[in-house]
């Protein structure tokens, strides 16, 4: 399938949905008439342009779009869902694994973000046991900012073979 007018028609399809059902006033959606609705229409255009035109750059912002827009649907009414900053390290590094799946490229950043997102997410229990394990541990948990920014510069100035 190989139809370049997927994302927007898809885009528009959504959003006059969305603006229909708005001005419809239909009460049991009324908690979907916000700015994270639009965020998934947009992300789901992005995914299904990615899958059905194997387009698949298009994979890692559709997977970002289409989380952050489900995360702060089920943030404000799921007390137990995780912390923003783990989550979105979380939905970044499932678009990663998601690319990778479908072009071979991506997976050392997919795992990346994901160990990044499992501690920042397990903060507390990450850090008891660093408390348990001893000094040297504590140190890399005190500096493991630096570390990402050390690891995010080389990413963007090492040279390339």
């Amino acid at each position: 399938m190989k139809n370049r007018q997927l994302f927007p028609g898809i885009v528009l399809i959504g959003f006059g949905a969305y603006f229909f059902m708005e001005k419809s006033e239909i009460e049991l959606l009324e908690k979907f008439y916000t700015w994270p609705t639009l965020l998934l229409i947009v992300g789901i255009a992005f995914l299904c342009q990615g899958y059905l035109t194997r387009e698949h750059d298009a994979i890692l912002p559709g997977t970002i779009l289409t989380g952050l827009g489900g995360h702060f649907h089920i943030a404000g009414n799921v007390q137990s869902w995780p912390p923003d900053t783990g989550t979105f390290m979380a939905i970044i590094a499932l678009g990663f694994l998601l690319r990778y799946q479908k072009t071979g490229n991506g997976l050392f950043h997919g795992l990346l973000f994901l160990a990044v997102a499992i501690l920042l997410i397990f903060t507390e229990q990450v850090d008891a046991l660093f408390g348990q394990t001893g000094s040297s541990m504590t140190l890399v948990w005190k500096f493991w900012p630096a570390i990402l920014l050390a690891i995010g510069a080389w990413l963007v100035f090492a040279k390339r073979r």
